[in-house]
């Protein structure tokens, strides 16, 4: 991302975001309130504080784009008074820039786009570079001078490290004055946008230019993108026709003309999923004449604006947290958010994979968190972005109460393990029942049918008429489906009952002679170590396992 892109934000993703935004204000009172956005624009001033002055994104451009937005949002929703805000306050050098760097506005829609683009002529469309901004400065044909991006109006002198970049000609063919306007960037081989994100690439290239020394290998790796000759021609077709000749060919090269939305929407999706040379968050759209350079100001013009890429991650706020108890005894915590869409997916809960991980994350109701999705699908937690400063309470399950042998019955707090050896027991892992699932066994558990995990063998029409939810048609089909459980072959049975994985271990026919073997005879057949032999032997030891045994023998199932 442009540096001097973050400069304007709240002119336009504001705009775009706050309406809707606004109009979910949080339920807080006055006190809270203050509190919570004195939070997030502190969080803000640091963000941008790194950024800018030190060359360190804390934060994916888009996550500080959204938590702008949220700022702005919050203020209106409190009629809270906004402080003067410059994200560059911290970022000016001591060089003065001859051209002023504009920074963009950044439009948050195709209507936007269209719409901007219905009152131009000669337009273009380049691709948005996510590097770190300079002016370039030659006298006579020689490379004079780098400036940093800076403030906008002032930078800091980076020549000597730009006189060993390779990609910065020192020397262009005709002995003139030019100033340039630019993007250096770090040199990703075939990088794919949509796939791999921006990989830090920014970051990379300012940490660089800020150490006092820069070596030969690390320039090697830094490129250039020059996307503006600010005292050039009218014309972007003869500015880039220059550039080409003078030795800056990206310019050339990514810049295309386009008549319409239709075609700023087609090179959009293709820069976005097609092979580049560098890290870019979205297209630049550029009208070709534009003003003089002495009117140039620190801030977006008229004549050129971003269209970013979509959010490949989502600012939303976690509402309540949930303790998930699978069939092992595994607890994972699940976190309900503020609905958030990705993709053209709305997300309303996200896994935190882990009760560790919970633990180590401090998740609690209020705080802002960031998603993305895992291989385009599954919803993905990938950080705290800001702390609620109203803590909660959260009290999670105490993790040495549930193993793999706990939990048999719906007793208080068994509740979410008793339902995941059900769902086990009829998928496709255990008995592959047919029409039941989840739904089934909570209408019976709900119903005090299910004290046991076998307690449904005993089932018949005239106590399924009586519980809500199962009409005539419902109730044969799945007594039908209860009735194949008893034709299934013992080892279904076994899986089903939750065996622990046995490799590729000899079991036979028959639970009497498997609930004979020891711990050493467990470990002795193929696949089967130390762990999972002492796994074996408890689980047919178990008190609660011998007595679902018993059941399943008493009903005559095959093999107990």
């Amino acid at each position: 991302m442009l540096p001097h892109l973050r400069l304007f934000f709240g002119f336009l993703l504001a705009s775009a975001c706050a309406g809707t935004l606004a109009a979910e204000c949080p339920d807080w009172p006055p006190a809270r309130a203050l509190g919570e956005i004195d939070a997030l624009q502190q969080q803000v001033d640091r963000w941008d504080d790194s950024y800018h002055r030190q060359g360190r994104a804390l934060v994916a451009d888009e996550l500080y784009d959204q938590s702008r937005a949220r700022l702005t949002a919050w203020r209106e929703c409190f009629s809270a008074v906004a402080t003067p805000d410059n994200p560059l306050r911290t970022a000016g050098g001591t060089v003065a820039h001859p051209v002023a760097h504009t920074g963009l506005d950044k439009l948050a829609d195709g209507d936007k786009v269209k719409t901007w683009l219905n009152s131009r002529s000669d337009a273009w469309a380049q691709p948005k570079v996510d590097g770190v901004a300079v002016t370039l400065i030659y006298r006579n044909g020689q490379l004079q001078q780098v400036i940093s991006r800076g403030d906008g109006l002032q930078g800091h002198d980076w020549t000597p490290s730009a006189r060993k970049i390779a990609a910065i000609p020192q020397h262009l063919p005709q002995p003139q004055d030019l100033l340039l306007q630019g993007e250096l960037y770090w040199r990703l081989d075939g990088h794919v946008q949509a796939e791999a994100g921006s990989l830090n690439a920014r970051s990379t290239v300012a940490g660089l230019m800020a150490r006092k020394a820069l070596d030969e290998k690390d320039a090697a790796g830094i490129g250039l993108f020059i996307w503006d000759w600010p005292k050039g021609p009218a014309s972007l077709l003869a500015r880039l026709a220059f550039l080409k000749e003078s030795g800056f060919p990206d310019s050339a090269r990514y810049s295309q003309p386009i008549t319409g939305f239709a075609d700023a929407e087609r090179w959009r999706e293709h820069w976005y999923r097609s092979p580049l040379p560098f890290a870019s968050d979205g297209i630049v759209l550029r009208q070709g004449p534009r003003p003089s350079a002495e009117r140039w100001q620190a801030k977006p013009p008229y004549w050129a604006v971003a269209w970013k890429y979509p959010f490949a991650q989502a600012l939303t706020e976690v509402r309540k947290v949930h303790f998930k108890i699978g069939r092992t005894g595994r607890i994972t915590p699940v976190l309900e958010l503020a609905p958030v869409t990705l993709d053209d997916r709305q997300i309303k809960r996200v896994s935190v994979s882990s009760l560790q991980r919970w633990q180590a994350m401090d998740i609690r109701p209020g705080d802002q968190v960031a998603i993305s999705l895992a291989g385009l699908t599954i919803p993905r937690l990938d950080s705290v972005v800001l702390r609620g400063t109203d803590r909660p309470e959260v009290i999670a399950p105490q993790a040495e109460g549930f193993h793999p042998l706990s939990c048999w019955q719906p007793t208080t707090g068994c509740e979410g393990q008793f339902l995941a050896r059900l769902t086990w027991l009829s998928g496709k892992q255990g008995l592959a029942l047919h029409h039941v699932g989840p739904g089934t066994w909570e209408k019976l558990i709900s119903a005090g049918r299910l004290n046991s995990l076998l307690d449904w063998l005993t089932l018949d029409a005239q106590e399924l008429a009586n519980i809500d939810g199962f009409g005539p048609r419902s109730s044969a089909r799945l007594l039908d489906s209860l009735h194949t459980a008893r034709q299934r072959p013992f080892i279904r049975w076994l899986k089903a009952l939750g065996l622990p994985p046995t490799g590729s271990a000899s079991l036979g026919d028959s639970w009497q002679a498997l609930a004979q073997r020891d711990t050493e005879h467990w470990q002795n057949e193929a696949g089967i170590g130390p762990g999972r032999a002492a796994q074996l032997s408890a689980f047919f030891r178990d008190p609660q396992v011998l007595a679902l045994s018993e059941q399943l023998r008493a009903a005559g199932i095959e093999g107990f």
